[in-house]
């Protein structure tokens, strides 16, 4: 049983603050929980209306996370004092329409003012208590998936300093503002246990979440993981976020001589491991025998997913090239 946030014993929390993961579920019934989620950031695009688009499919990554689907959201919100309403309305326009795409609605929000603009949701979804999919479901042997490409943190960064192609900036923003619905279907269909999202702590960062609650391993053949367009080139050259090297330290100092990168893996895609990722994919795992079916329900839906390792026994983060 899991405590909820002032230590007492809480039945109805499902997940809480007694371990970390993407969202908190909330029993309602035997049969619905609800799952509740918050997510803002500072723009990562220059267009108002995509900023909006992606922070919402951001925000609401986390509830298909846990398997889940959206209900409704609130908007969250901080603009300076002089920054034109018409921007301010194009960045609520695309949250708003995102939010729909998912099925949900915007149902209210609260804004302030702050020299630095940015905005997000909470979310509340839906998901049956028995399809919630946890970081701490990782089982030995299965089979690792990702749904989404690797490479925004490069890609944006590079576009903030002129150095990205259009070309190479409009596949980014694509991925980004697709949402993980159908990758949280394919879950709750094969009732995956173990589960998250990339997002700003890289893959392996959030690999490493995953190790700790499940005190289990992963493996991963580098030559198997899918990049952006254009992503490797632009790490070969340099172009990192802040939160790379903070990622890369963390695992680095919480794993030590269980964080195995062999020497066969470039440096620039091993350090795209812990580069931080913008509505990135689900990180997911599923029984060897089942492997393909993920496939199968992916084309089945219209879109990828990757098979990019395994589970191991031991709590290791193992990179092959």
């Amino acid at each position: 049983m899991l405590k909820a946030a002032d230590g007492s014993a809480h039945p109805d929390l499902l997940v809480g603050l007694g371990r970390a993961d993407d969202a908190a579920v909330y029993r309602i019934t035997g049969d619905v929980a609800i799952v509740q989620t918050v997510d803002f950031f500072p723009p990562v695009v220059d267009d108002p209306y995509t900023w909006g688009a992606v922070a919402a499919a951001n925000a609401m990554s986390d509830v298909y996370a846990m398997g889940g689907e959206v209900l409704f959201a609130l908007a969250v919100a901080g603009f300076p004092r002089d920054m034109p309403k018409s921007i301010i309305a194009e960045v609520f326009r695309g949250g708003a329409e995102k939010v729909a795409e998912a099925g949900g609605v915007i149902a209210g929000g609260h804004t302030v003012v702050d020299p630095e603009p940015k905005y997000g949701l909470c979310v509340t979804g839906r998901v049956s208590p028995d399809q919630i999919s946890v970081k701490g479901g990782l089982s030995p042997g299965e089979r690792l998936f990702l749904s989404k490409p690797l490479g925004t943190g490069v890609v944006t960064t590079a576009a903030k300093e002129g150095a990205a192609p259009p070309e190479v900036v409009d596949a980014a923003v694509r991925s980004m503002l697709r949402l993980n619905r159908v990758a949280a279907r394919v879950t709750r269909e094969l009732r995956v246990r173990g589960a998250t999202d990339i997002t700003g702590f890289g893959l392996l960062g959030h690999a490493a979440e995953m190790i700790e609650a499940s005190q289990a391993g992963v493996a991963i053949e580098a030559s198997r993981l899918p990049l952006l367009p254009g992503a490797l080139d632009l790490a070969e050259k340099g172009h990192w976020s802040g939160g790379m090297k903070r990622n890369r330290r963390h695992v680095e100092a919480s794993f030590g001589s269980r964080l195995q990168i062999a020497p066969g893996v470039p440096s620039a895609l091993a350090s795209l491991l812990t580069e931080a990722e913008t509505s990135g994919g689900l990180f997911f795992s599923v029984a060897r025998e089942r492997a393909g079916e993920v496939r199968e329900a992916f084309r089945r839906h219209g879109e990828e997913c990757w098979e990019i390792g395994e589970i191991l026994p031991e709590p290791v983060i193992r990179v092959t090239p």
